[in-house]
């Protein structure tokens, strides 16, 4: 049996983070009004930010620099995807093997960063090495997978408690069925039946007790 420590923890961190490389672009570019709205590490080891910033600003990007772009004609809004190598957080983050579900800055350089560690240490060794390189995360929220071992068999329930968590049944989804299944170690259509009999489960208890 499983010790709380071995199970995965869903971590929220707060984090003053003036290397990150897409904010400095920003500012170099001379955009102040602008926001991270999303964080995601991404394969190759990019880290793909999504920012969102008044249409007249955002015509100041370089257009090589924008993967995807959609606009908001009424809010007059603009959002587009960059990559970057990433800056000392995110790799920091990455390196111990958790699901980075999303980054947000909230004021000027301070980004809030939601992961998912597969077990407590994992946690605590981000931590610590952040703080080792002179940055100060303040945690938001830690929870921990907990299984309720009611209606669901023990893949189901952890399944969809990651499903849940990162925000696959989010709308918009903050993660695919491909890139879920690759951090799950199984194959996409494996997740679609494990989700799918889960979530079955689930409305039956529901609709026939």
């Amino acid at each position: 049996m499983e010790s709380p420590r071995d199970e995965p923890y869903h971590i929220t961190i707060e984090i003053a983070n003036k290397q990150c490389k897409v904010l400095r672009m920003l500012k170099e570019l001379g955009i102040e009004q602008f926001r991270v709205i999303d964080v995601r590490g991404v394969a190759g080891g990019l880290i793909r930010h999504l920012v969102r910033m008044p249409s007249n600003q955002f015509e100041k990007m370089p257009k090589s620099l924008i993967r995807i772009q959609s606009s908001d004609k009424f809010k007059k809004q603009t959002a587009g995807w960059f990559d970057s190598d990433g800056c000392d957080v995110c790799n920091t983050i990455l390196s111990h093997s958790p699901f980075l579900i999303s980054g947000m800055n909230i004021e000027d350089y301070t980004l809030m960063y939601t992961f998912i560690t597969p077990n407590f240490d994992a946690f605590k060794r981000i931590i610590s090495t952040l703080e080792s390189i002179g940055l100060k995360p303040k945690i938001l929220e830690i929870g921990r997978y907990e299984p309720k071992k009611r209606n669901l068999t023990e893949k189901q329930e952890r399944v969809l408690w990651f499903a849940f968590k990162t925000g696959f049944f989010d709308y918009p989804r903050k993660v695919d069925t491909s890139e879920l299944s690759r951090k799950l170690g199984i194959k996409p259509s494996t997740l679609s039946e494990i989700t799918r009999r889960g979530i079955r489960r689930l409305l039956e208890d529901y609709f026939e007790t």
